[in-house]
């Protein structure tokens, strides 16, 4: 008999405060001055769990994958992160993706959070 693999999909869960400003939206928008944020960012892995294995990844690796990029932009001014431009957070969640994929090819997701109720996903291109 076959046995048929297993789909899973993990999450790790991470947070960091910043600061930003965004000069892309109008003169008056209260986006446009400074103001911070808490963020909250979904990392999603989805894949076949090895049988041989009984689990498709080790947090602790991706926790070792997204701790230097939360360096990069925990208690930051996002506008000086290098690469990032204007700091939205769509363009936010693909920098973070261009940076964890490489790392974490199982990546399927990214969900970042600038507030509870306003939210990016991005899967990549």
């Amino acid at each position: 008999m076959t046995v048929k693999p297993m789909k899973v999909r993990l999450v790790k869960t991470f947070d960091f405060d910043c600061a930003h400003h965004l000069p892309c939206f109008p003169e008056g928008h209260k986006c446009r001055g400074m103001h911070g944020h808490t963020m909250r960012v979904d990392v999603i892995i989805e894949g076949d769990m090895p049988p041989s294995q009984d689990y498709l990844i080790d947090f602790a690796d991706m926790k070792a994958a997204i701790d230097p990029l939360r360096q990069q932009i925990d208690h930051k001014l996002l506008n000086e992160v290098e690469g990032l431009g204007i700091p939205t957070v769509e363009n936010l969640a693909k920098w973070l993706w261009d940076r964890l994929k490489p790392a974490l090819p199982m990546l399927a997701l990214l969900r970042v959070y600038e507030t509870p109720t306003n939210v990016c996903e991005y899967w990549g291109e």
